[in-house]
């Protein structure tokens, strides 16, 4: 017969609780699991289909159920007689520093003596005693002050021998404090408890622990070395440590394990274990007989009450690398510790190393595998060996930390209330989150699609951690609402088919959740649900007493929190509650005054189902969760009988059959779009787009079926609210969710309807629909699930919920937004109804071309003209022109031919009626009522131009462009005419010279735009450099600042002329030549005020393009001057050394010695560079630079040849070869024929000074150096912020 534990018989509901898994007892009750002992043969497969599905709470479950077995004794109920020194085989021989995995052996046979016949032991021991006197030590002792540790402590470990009787009998040890020790927390009905030493020896006490220089022959007292511990003892464990200032122990001993306690000689005395025998020797005798006292009290203690406690169980446990160690440690998560280990050896044996305490941990992810557990004393870097591994140690160790500052205070209050001890939506037992905003508790895996919904609607908060949270009166509120009564709102019409389980997966979770708070779709509504007036008013009201139940369903069903109460001393219904003492309303209110409520979406859930009815055959295309991006052939449709009727959409293989093949509701569609004519293999299709991201496409030759569906099946999901967008010929109608500039932070429904370039929309707060003009818009973006435009009025954010529609909607407001047609009205308008293209031209031409003389007669760049009208014709908004980028003559010719192309012109059809006025007296009034009658945009661009033309001629002393001039140019343009005769131009003319009659213009306006535009072009004057200087733009090279110089200069170049442009430090006496497609502009930002650019012939550059032409590969070698200009304390050698150089095209390498091959220019393997060079990092100057900062570096050739060699090898490598252009004079006109005005960013830099004789006379001649004795010495100075 099997044995039967005393505690079998316990109930199950009891040994949850000490488990505080009490939230599974209704699951063992449905299991039929009562007792403690029906339970032993369950396993982790059986608990997770009765719901414990959180890994940790089965392993907890079952190591209470299977805890290890308490190994006998040698011999049972005697405690072990004290050892003599040759009786016992001592322990340890430690490694400090590292911890190498070794197994424990015990020695040969033949050297160990058998264990002395232990006295017997009484075997009744009394339960009272002397410490009764003493106080009671916590479980969890307050960690020593953190100044005496650091993250470089490494500890010490020390083999420790097993007693030759336990090493054969090879019984399973304790477990590490799987056994609860016979101490209380009150002191006063609590068991037998060990005494503590006196207080002068206190607790702690310094003891020594020996260590074995031998463990071959039995030790004496001359072979025993003993070594100062602090020891430490309280109910749990003896440990000791280096120092009394250690947080972390070397070893620990658990109190269960210890078997008998022996005085052994003078100050000695022996702690047994069940395998293990440890030799302390105190500083005295009297101190050692108190040790021994507290010891033995401790063991009657244990031994009265070894008793299984289903409290402790581990999380995880394994091997992990400790770095800074040999080897691995066994490590165990428990509760709310993590213990470490030598070996599992250890573990099963229950001595371990040291011990953790998490309430004062962190865990961080380092990198692949590793993670460090952070504490105020130590930082713990663990190795796992895999990745899967490292994630599920972090997952154990952050359940132990959040175990260790757990306080079950406020969620055993919060409990009290019977319906708070079950999850609002899933009814797990024992939940232990809440939403504070929404009063109602739940489970840990629903609290995580809480936060999901953002802090804007859950705000979720821990029961057991976040206990400042939890003010009284929140805890209050909490016990008067309830899961109960708070799910008699939240909850009152949820079906049962959308109910959640103990079992439901995250998705479930996640859309029941949403529904249920974010939609309301399952509240139970107010009787003044859509009356804001009324409820507004009902929330003042009942905020003056105490039913918070109807407060919580007023606001919830759209009650605004911060409405005003009419009162001015009591402007809101918080001050109302507050005045009238009524805490808890005040407390609720508090916490949803940022809440959003989501109204609008209830109504389109709740929305009664229309009675539409319509049938008929349609061609289907598979459903598709992508848009559809291709033309679907006629193939690829079937033809189905489709039926509509009471908010269902099926269709079926033919009119005769009964079981329909697939279906919508109606309530479920959210966008219709109707395609454009012969878009598929059908002429006429539409497409709808699900709430589940499942597109349909439809369709029909005959578009009057296509039209009779499109309407009924719209008039079905569109609400009656947003019914007259139906009468409109949409080509996209359906919802969305849009935010306002005023209120970005809410998020509200709206019906949209897209109709040509029209957006019509029904706003949630509006009665009436809404039309934006899209060809209007000033900006239009784009996001991944956001768009955003700004009209002239306001500015909309869309946002979509669902990805396939909202994609369908960006695309479709992009393409209406944009030109739709070749007349004026299509084009993309501003506010003021002109077309964006003429307004961004005269606006440029006005800025920069009123002073261009010939504006509007001397023709562009044809291609440039061409491709900028491509720009604005795609879409004019994202054009942008810019002075450097555009030129003038380019801009208006683009305004001439938009004009000219334009279809029906400018006049629009009566252009003819224009022409034929030919009376003088009478032309005025006939162009004011032929202007009258023009259309909208045609009236606005027309007043536009003649304005700006109006302006032009009025400075026509600066562009000779007079009245006549612009008439000749205009005339033919406008009226598309062939300009043989002038009744165009003469029409042109009196627009612009009868302006302010003919258009009714306020001539103060018109006088203060001119005096605007006479500023600009003054304030454009002073900005002109003077003469004698050039503007360098931005894209200008070196050749063509050159090209510009010798022009300004009117010098003549011939064919062998190089002339090149000079970066010189006058100073410093050193000058770059730079290469012809060096940018200027950054290189002039970049000098000194001894610096300039000076333009001049390079007369070397024959002989260099000579040697480059005559070398097979680009590089160099040979030997030069050395010489480093140092900074250290202002000091520099001065003198320069032999040093070997090598020049490649990616480096430039400096050795001390010629030990090179020199066929292949590298080095030996043997002989590595001194220094080393990247040669696209360098600047290469020539001269001697005497007081440049490090890193410059100067390099000194014999000859004026060689060092030509070096620097043309130079160029060669950082130009890519092209050190000089090879058709120079082509290049010469090529860059002449490019007119100023085309540079961009002009900047007054390079001063023209003196005449060419100075300039050809300015060359640098450099001769030699006082510091050498060679007759023909030049200096390469290499300088640049390189690395070495």
């Amino acid at each position: 017969m099997s044995f039967v534990p005393p505690e079998s018989s316990q109930p199950v509901s009891d040994w949850l609780s000490g488990l505080r898994l009490d939230q599974y007892c209704p699951a063992f009750q449905e299991a039929g699991l009562g007792t403690l002992w029906e339970c032993q043969d369950l396993s982790s497969a059986q608990l997770q289909r009765m719901g414990v599905a959180l890994p940790g709470h089965r392993k907890r479950i079952l190591g209470s159920l299977r805890p290890p077995p308490v190994p006998p004794r040698v011999t049972p109920n005697r405690p072990p007689v004290p050892f003599t020194p040759g009786s016992v085989t001592m322990a340890t021989a430690p490694e400090p520093i590292s911890i190498p995995e070794q197994k424990e052996t015990p020695a040969p046979a033949e050297r160990i003596k058998p264990i002395p016949t232990p006295r017997p032991r009484p075997e009744n021991l009394p339960l009272k005693g002397p410490a009764q006197q003493l106080q009671t030590s916590e479980r969890k002792p307050s960690p020593v002050s953190p100044s005496s540790s650091s993250s470089s402590e490494r500890f010490h470990l020390y083999e420790q021998c097993l007693s030759p009787a336990q090493g054969e009998m090879g019984a399973p040890p304790l477990p590490p404090k799987s056994y609860a020790v016979g101490v209380s927390k009150e002191p006063t009905d609590g068991p037998y408890r060990p005494p503590v030493p006196p207080p002068r020896v206190s607790v702690c006490s310094r003891t020594t622990n020996p260590r074995s220089t031998s463990s071959g022959s039995p030790p004496t007292s001359r072979s025993l070395i003993y070594q100062h511990r602090w020891v430490k003892l309280d109910a749990e464990y003896l440990r000791y440590f280096d120092t009394e200032k250690d947080v972390y122990s070397k070893r620990i001993i658990p109190t269960v394990s210890i078997t008998g306690v022996v005085n052994v000689g003078e100050q000695k005395f022996e702690v047994v274990t069940h395998n293990r025998t440890f030799l302390f020797r105190a500083e005295c005798d009297s101190e050692r007989s108190e040790w021994v006292t507290v010891l033995k009290s401790c063991v009657r203690a244990t031994s009265l009450d070894v008793t299984f406690n289903p409290c402790v169980s581990y999380e995880m446990r394994g091997y992990l690398e400790l770095r800074g160690l040999r080897s691995k440690l066994y490590t165990v998560v428990c509760a709310d510790k993590v213990f470490l280990y030598k070996n599992a050896e250890e573990y099963r044996l229950g001595i371990g190393i040291t011990s953790i305490d998490m309430n004062v941990g962190n865990v961080k992810e380092v990198d692949r595998r590793a993670f460090d557990l952070t504490t105020p004393y130590r930082i713990f870097s663990f190795v796992a060996d895999t990745d899967q591994l490292k994630d599920q140690w972090v997952e154990a160790m952050r359940n132990s930390i959040a175990e260790a500052l757990s306080n079950y205070e406020v969620a055993e209050r919060i409990w009290a209330e019977p319906s708070n001890q079950m999850c609002a939506d899933c009814s797990a037992a024992k939940p232990e989150w809440a939403a504070i905003n929404l009063a109602v508790v739940f489970c840990k895996r629903c609290a995580g699609e809480h936060r999901g919904l953002g802090p804007s609607i859950s705000k979720v908060r821990s029961l057991k951690m976040d206990k400042k949270v939890w003010t009284e009166d929140l805890i209050q509120l909490f016990l008067a609402l309830g899961n109960e009564r708070a799910n008699q709102f939240w909850a009152a019409n949820v079906p049962p088919s959308e109910a959640l389980t103990l079992n439901s997966s995250s998705e479930e979770r996640r859309r029941f959740i949403t529904a249920k708070y974010r939609e309301g779709k399952y509240r139970r509504y107010h009787p003044l649900f859509g009356n804001q007036r009324e409820l507004n008013n009902a929330l003042c009201i009942n905020v003056q007493s105490s039913d918070v139940c109807e407060t919580l369903a007023l606001v919830f069903c759209g009650a605004e929190v911060s409405c005003d109460t009419g009162d001015p001393e009591l402007a809101s219904p918080i001050a109302l509650a507050q005045h009238h003492g009524q805490n808890l309303q005040v407390e609720f209110l508090t916490q949803n005054r940022n809440t959003e409520v989501k109204v609008s979406i209830d109504r389109v859930h709740y929305m009664a189902p229309p009675s539409v009815t319509h049938n008929g055959f349609l061609f289907k295309t598979a459903s598709m969760a992508r848009p559809i991006t291709e033309k679907k052939g006629k193939e690829e449709f079937s033809r189905r009988w489709c039926v509509l009727n009471d908010g269902n959409f099926s269709y079926y293989e033919s009119d005769k059959n009964a079981t329909p093949n697939g279906g919508l509701k109606m309530k479920e569609i959210v966008c219709l779009a109707v395609n454009p004519p012969e878009t598929h293999g059908y002429d006429h299709t539409f497409e709808l787009y699900s709430d589940a991201e499942r597109l349909y496409l439809f369709g029909t030759d005959n578009p009057e079926t296509m039209r009779e569906w499109v309407k009924s099946i719209a008039k079905s999901f569109i609400p009656a609210a947003a019914e007259d967008l139906l009468l409109k010929d949409f080509e996209r109608i359906g919802r969305l969710r849009y935010k306002d500039r005023l209120n970005r932070e809410m998020s509200r429904l709206g019906w949209f309807c897209l109709v040509g370039s029209s957006l019509h929309i029904r706003l949630e707060e509006h009665t009436t629909d809404e039309t934006i003009d899209l060809q209007k818009l000033l900006e239009l973006c784009d996001g991944r699930m956001l768009t955003n435009w700004t009209s002239p009025r306001r500015t909309l954010y869309i946002e979509g919920e669902r990805k396939l529609d909202f994609q369908g909607w960006a695309a479709a407001i992009q393409r209406a937004a944009g030109s739709t047609g070749d007349t004026l009205s299509q084009q993309q308008l501003t506010e003021a109804d002109i077309p964006v293209i003429v307004e961004r031209c005269i606006h440029f031409t006005t800025q920069y071309g009123l002073t261009s003389e010939g504006i509007y007669r001397k023709s562009g760049v044809n291609s440039k003209i061409a491709a900028l009208l491509e720009e604005f014709r795609r879409d004019a908004r994202c054009v942008w022109l810019k002075e450097g980028e555009h030129q003038v003559d380019d801009v208006s010719n683009v305004l001439k031919r938009f004009f000219r192309d334009i279809e029906e012109g400018l006049f629009g059809q009566a252009a003819d009626s224009w022409l034929s006025a030919t009376e003088e007296s009478s032309r005025i009034c006939q162009y004011r009522l032929l202007f009258s009658n023009l259309p909208r945009v045609n009236q606005a661009t027309l007043r536009a131009l003649v304005n700006h033309l109006y302006c032009v001629q009025r400075f026509a002393d600066l562009n000779q462009m007079t009245l006549h001039n612009l008439a000749i140019v205009f005339g033919p343009t406008l009226f598309q005419a062939d300009g043989q005769d002038y009744s165009a131009g003469r029409v042109i003319e009196d627009l612009i010279q009868h302006y302010v009659t003919i258009f009714d213009v306020n001539e103060q306006q018109l006088q203060k735009q001119l005096d605007e535009i006479t500023y600009i072009i003054k304030l454009r004057d002073n900005l002109t450099p003077k003469a004698g200087t050039v503007r360098i733009p931005a894209t200008m090279t070196a050749a063509e600042l050159t090209f510009e110089i010798l022009d300004r200069r009117k010098i003549s170049v011939k064919e062998k002329d190089y002339w090149c442009c000079f970066e010189v430090n006058e100073k410093e006496e050193l000058e770059r030549p730079l290469h012809c497609q060096e940018k200027v502009l950054p290189i002039f930002h970049s000098l000194g005020t001894d610096s300039h650019l000076l333009v001049k012939k390079h007369f070397s550059m024959e002989a260099m393009l000579v040697y480059l032409a005559s070398k097979v590969e680009v590089s160099k070698h040979g030997m030069m001057k050395f010489r480093e200009e140092r900074s250290l304390l202002g000091l520099s050698t001065g003198s320069f050394n032999d040093r070997y150089f090598i020049l490649t095209s990616t480096s430039l390498r400096l050795y001390k010695e010629i030990r090179v091959r020199v066929s292949l220019s590298l080095p030996l393997q043997s002989n590595r560079p001194e220094r080393e060079w990247p040669v696209k990092c360098l600047k290469v100057y020539q001269g001697i630079k005497r007081k440049l900062r490090p890193p410059t570096w100067y390099l000194c050739c014999d000859t004026q040849n060689e060092m030509r060699e070096w620097f043309a090898t130079f160029m060669s490598i950082q130009s890519g070869g092209r050190v000089w252009p090879a058709e120079w004079l082509k290049s010469r006109a090529a860059n002449h024929s490019v007119p100023l005005d085309a540079r961009f960013g002009n900047v007054s830099l390079i001063p023209l000074r003196g005449s060419e004789n100075e300039m050809r006379n300015s060359v640098a001649a450099f001769t030699a150096d006082p510091l050498m004795n060679h007759v023909e010495d030049f200096r390469l100075v290499i300088s640049g912020s390189v690395s070495q």
